[in-house]
């Protein structure tokens, strides 16, 4: 096991910034950062920080089992449901969730203040996520071994370089992937 934060503290783990200015349909601008991970049982900790400016992460599921606790502020997830609805769900500080493998696709933000999430998932074959493009085709992977590869070498998981963080709208789904 690599444990690469012995404790919470948002002001003394490292914080890696993603931007993504390409991105038409919402606005990509988040934090994230590594606590910890054991490859060989595929765990893997994260935290990752909304600022109140609408940024989101990009459109993706979560293909391993996921522990979501948010820390601060607020978590706001729109959903892509199997009929092609949205479901919304806002999550407080303190509040949990738990997802088991294979979930929906949706995409996340923080709340009007902000927030920040721990996120622990658990990959039994490795592969953590899965981000799609705006008509939620041509599907990448992301598995624990590459992400724990990108961190390592300062990238962001899909080969963008990761900008130091800084002290600190919704875009549709056309359908549920096959």
């Amino acid at each position: 096991m690599h444990r690469i934060s012995d404790r919470f503290d948002p002001d003394s783990v490292e914080w890696r910034r993603v931007v993504d200015s390409d991105s038409e349909d919402f606005k990509i601008d988040f934090e994230y950062s590594l606590l910890g991970y054991d490859l060989p049982s595929g765990r893997l900790d994260m935290l990752l920080r909304f600022a109140g400016n609408g940024g989101h992460c990009r459109r993706h599921r979560h293909v391993a089992s996921t522990v979501t606790l948010v820390l601060e502020g607020e978590q706001h997830v729109d959903e892509l449901q199997r009929d092609g609805t949205i479901k919304s769900i806002v999550r407080k500080a303190g509040d949990y969730a738990l997802a088991g493998i294979d979930a929906l696709p949706h995409l996340e933000r923080g709340g009007p203040e902000g927030g920040t999430v721990l996120l622990s998932l658990q990959a039994p074959d490795g592969v953590l996520f899965e981000y799609f493009d705006k008509n939620m085709k041509n599907r990448r992977s992301l598995t624990i071994e590459q992400y724990v590869d990108s961190w390592d070498r300062g990238i962001v998981p899909g080969g963008r370089k990761a900008e130091a963080a800084q002290p600190s709208v919704w875009g549709g789904f056309s359908r549920i992937p096959s």
